[in-house]
């Protein structure tokens, strides 16, 4: 099999709506290594879920190209299903069925026997430890079981990829760091994960590479380790009112001072990548005084991939996230 197991070459899809063409993804360009958990990280709203159910058949693009394993997504869908499994946000199982019983069908809906479909099943369960609430019916679970059962239903028919759409919505944190320990697992066992998260942590956490997505566009690609390299120094983050209102004479003093690499602004607050951020602080808290602007406050951290996301769009990702969106 080729390594690149996902080829994506300048698609485009748009929707038509009466204040005109919604370019939902507009000209991406994507390559996914075998063996890989690759992230897909952005907004609500970015494009993510578009170019996913385009990846798996379930919409067709404008133009563009798009191969799975080697097949074109527009000239041969349904080999490109037989090598996929995919986990949508609603999740696919029959509540009133058990996950064992769900796990079965599954496998014959890809024509499998019954008895290879149990096996495979029971092999699942113990990938995922489903063996507590394997004979449980799904409506008892809770949604960290549910989310475990869907990502087994996607691995029914042993893909080569498995596609993952925002996984963790909606679990509270010790529900996603068990479904992570899976995800994780599911890599040792060999598997390509194509990951779409809105949330930071769980990119850097999970993923070995990472597409950062905004308004339809790819904005940085790489290693996260190396995005973040790319805002260089530590990070002071200072919460205040109206800072654009309020920044101008601050940062015309602030870009004199030796310690300051770059300053960005967003909606509620003031970015200072500076050289060492311990020595900084003390400056930092000092000019704020002597100009009499209060904050509402002020933290030290590593470049995250917020502040990558911040730099190439103008923008906070957490931001974004806060106020919603789809696509």
């Amino acid at each position: 099999m080729d390594s690149q197991v996902v080829v994506i070459e300048n698609l485009k899809k748009y929707f038509h709506t009466k204040r005109g063409p919604v370019k939902a993804v507009d000209g991406v360009n994507l390559r996914v290594g075998a063996g890989e958990i690759f992230g897909f990280l952005g907004p609500n709203g970015a494009g993510k879920t578009t170019t996913l159910r385009i990846l798996t058949t379930l919409l067709v693009p404008d133009s563009g190209d798009a191969r799975i394993a080697g097949f074109d997504v527009k000239k041969h869908p349904d080999q490109v299903r037989l090598h996929i499994g995919y986990v949508s946000q609603v999740g696919g199982a029959d509540r009133p069925a058990t996950g064992l019983e769900n796990l079965i069908l599954q496998g014959q809906l890809y024509g499998m026997t019954t008895p290879t479909a149990r096996a495979r099943a029971q092999e699942l369960i113990r990938l995922l430890d489903l063996s507590e609430f394997a004979d449980r019916i799904v409506y008892t679970y809770s949604g960290g079981q549910r989310r475990r059962l869907d990502v087994a239903l996607g691995l029914m028919n042993r893909p080569t990829i498995l596609f993952l759409d925002e996984p963790t919505t909606g679990l509270d944190p010790q529900n996603r760091a068990n479904l992570w320990t899976q995800i994780q697992k599911l890599r040792q066992e060999g598997t390509t994960i194509f990951l779409t998260t809105h949330y930071l942590d769980e990119a850097d956490t999970l993923c070995d590479h990472i597409a950062i997505m905004d308004d339809g566009h790819i904005v940085a690609e790489g290693i996260p380790a190396d995005l973040k390299k790319q805002v260089a120094g530590d990070c002071i983050t200072i919460g205040m009112e109206h800072p654009a209102e309020k920044a101008p004479k601050l940062i015309s003093l602030l870009q004199k001072a030796d310690f300051m690499r770059e300053v960005k602004l967003d909606d509620n607050h003031m970015r200072l990548y500076v050289t060492d951020g311990v020595q900084a602080i003390s400056e930092v808290l000092r000019l704020f005084g002597q100009e009499g602007v209060p904050m509402e406050n002020i933290t030290l951290s590593a470049p995250s991939l917020d502040d990558v996301f911040l730099r190439q769009t103008g923008h906070s990702l957490r931001d974004i996230n806060a106020q919603g969106g789809n696509v």
